[in-house]
């Protein structure tokens, strides 16, 4: 089995919320290293700087990377491999809500998790992983599996987006031929700075109404980034390829079939 002990890893998003979380587990976890992608530098540094205090010095790196832009993401690829000699794991993780945005919305989410998944796929773990595997792990959302989400329609595509595209790079065949392992974990109400979100970045008022609505007859069940990483980490240890997971309640992740039956 596949264990993140002695691993390095990249992670988007890494310097809050979720993806700060997957970090500091990973590295609970015995990992060699991680590069933090973000776009936000002083928060990065900081977190970095806190990370090397609790973890011992050089465990982490800050790269300040905007993932929309193919060029950062491989850069920052470039830069990990430099700097810790490997590359093994990488965590798609940067996201947004802002329908109201809605080009900016698929462009971090979907472009960036594509950049992120199709340059590690296609390079940089099949050609600089320690092992025998390489791991990619998307972050989803609880948004791209059915039931709809009415009130969420660009970010719900966007997270289906990166769905489809976990299941289709994550074929068998596909890990027959370069040994990367693709897994999708889609995260139901998660307390980060995204959560809940502010009412201007809803495509429309009514939106906002209708999920405040929503959620007074049915309150959403919260989990912390925490428990949310302690799942990302099993599922980059025990997942299938092309397997995509739930994690909901602070219950243990389990995985969900995505299949389309004929009639």
């Amino acid at each position: 089995m596949f264990s993140v002990s002695g691993k390095v890893a990249i992670v988007t998003g890494g310097a809050q919320g979720i993806g700060l979380a997957i970090v500091k587990e990973l590295l609970q976890n015995d990992a060699k290293g991680i590069a933090i992608l973000d776009i936000k530098a002083d928060l990065g540094e900081r977190v970095v700087e806190e990370i090397n205090n609790e973890f011992g010095i050089g465990k982490a790196i800050f790269l300040n990377v905007d993932v929309r832009h193919r060029n950062e993401v491989e850069c920052a690829m470039k830069k990990t491999v430099a700097h810790f000699k490997h590359l093994d794991i990488v965590v798609n993780n940067a996201g947004i809500f802002n329908d109201i945005e809605w080009e900016k919305s698929i462009e971090v989410n979907l472009t960036g998790t594509s950049n992120g998944t199709v340059l590690a796929f296609k390079h940089y773990l099949p050609s600089h992983k320690s092992g025998n595997e390489g791991v990619i792990l998307n972050i989803a959302s609880i948004a791209a599996v059915p039931p709809s989400f009415p009130y969420l329609p660009i970010y719900s595509a966007t997270k289906s987006g990166v769905v489809s595209l976990t299941r289709s790079l994550g074929h068998s065949a596909h890990y027959q031929r370069n040994k990367v392992r693709i897994m999708a974990l889609c995260p139901n109400y998660t307390t980060t700075e995204m959560a809940p979100p502010e009412q201007n970045r809803y495509m429309m008022p009514e939106f906002f109404n209708f999920q405040t609505q929503l959620n007074l007859e049915s309150p959403p069940v919260w989990q912390q980034p925490e428990h949310v990483a302690k799942a990302a980490v099993e599922i980059m240890e025990k997942g299938k390829t092309g397997s995509v997971w739930i994690s909901e309640y602070s219950n243990a992740p389990y995985e969900i079939e995505m299949y389309f039956t004929k009639k």
